[in-house]
């Protein structure tokens, strides 16, 4: 196994940071949840969906996405965010998104566009039980569990299989259920490419059986596109 296999998610964005800061980047993401003060919420959350974006293939798809800040750095991963399961309609909220400067350091690293961390918690935070400090720290906390196949980070662009991309999935990380993954592709030119990861997870952060809402439409071979 190679030691992209066994590196999780966060992982790869910590390769080339100084060591001081990985150590103050790890002692951050593995702080315990703090107490909040209850919140009433319309509508309880059932679930999580963790959508993992491939960078080069959406800077490549998408013209407005190349100017942010994932496809100038050369990002080969992306989480683009971490979105609760409800029934409510209207997750609007107007509560700060304001993050630590350290803690903006370390969530930056899955999810660099400062603009679009604002939005997305502008968008959804009014469904989820816990502060904006608190929500980004788990999407770390789920970033720095997951392990990823190497191809994902690969600088070669290459075709798989999806029994055995998911095979690989299921291999690196032995608590994942094959029907908590979903993977989505995008057609260009001759090609099918593939643009997002998803994971479900229950409240408790345990992975899940992801809903017929969640959507999939990879066929069963598709092409990867590599890391610039």
């Amino acid at each position: 196994m190679s030691c992209s296999d066994r590196s999780g998610l966060l992982m790869i964005f910590f390769e080339y940071m100084p060591a001081l800061k990985k150590w103050a980047a790890f002692g951050l993401s593995g702080v315990g949840l703090i107490l909040i003060m209850p919140r009433v919420y319309a509508a309880p959350v059932q679930g999580y969906v963790m959508v993992i974006q491939m960078t080069p293939a959406v800077c490549m798809l998408d013209t407005h996405s190349s100017k942010k800040r994932k496809c100038l750095a050369g990002y080969a991963l992306n989480i683009s965010g971490l979105y609760p399961e409800t029934s409510k309609t209207d997750c609007k909220t107007n509560s700060s998104a304001e993050l630590s400067p350290l803690q903006a350091k370390v969530v930056a690293r899955v999810m660099p566009d400062g603009n679009t961390r604002l939005q997305l918690w502008r968008s959804i935070g009014g469904c989820v039980p816990m502060n904006a400090s608190q929500y980004f720290r788990t999407v770390i906390n789920y970033a720095e569990r997951l392990k990823i196949p190497s191809e994902l980070t690969s600088p070669e662009t290459r075709t798989i299989q999806l029994t055995e991309f998911r095979s690989q999935f299921l291999r690196l990380n032995p608590t994942l259920p094959s029907q908590a993954l979903r993977f989505n592709c995008a057609a260009i030119q001759q090609n099918t490419i593939l643009t997002e990861v998803k994971l479900c997870y229950k409240t408790n952060g345990q992975y899940k059986q992801c809903s017929v809402t969640v959507d999939t439409n990879c066929p069963a071979s598709f092409t990867i596109k590599g890391s610039y």
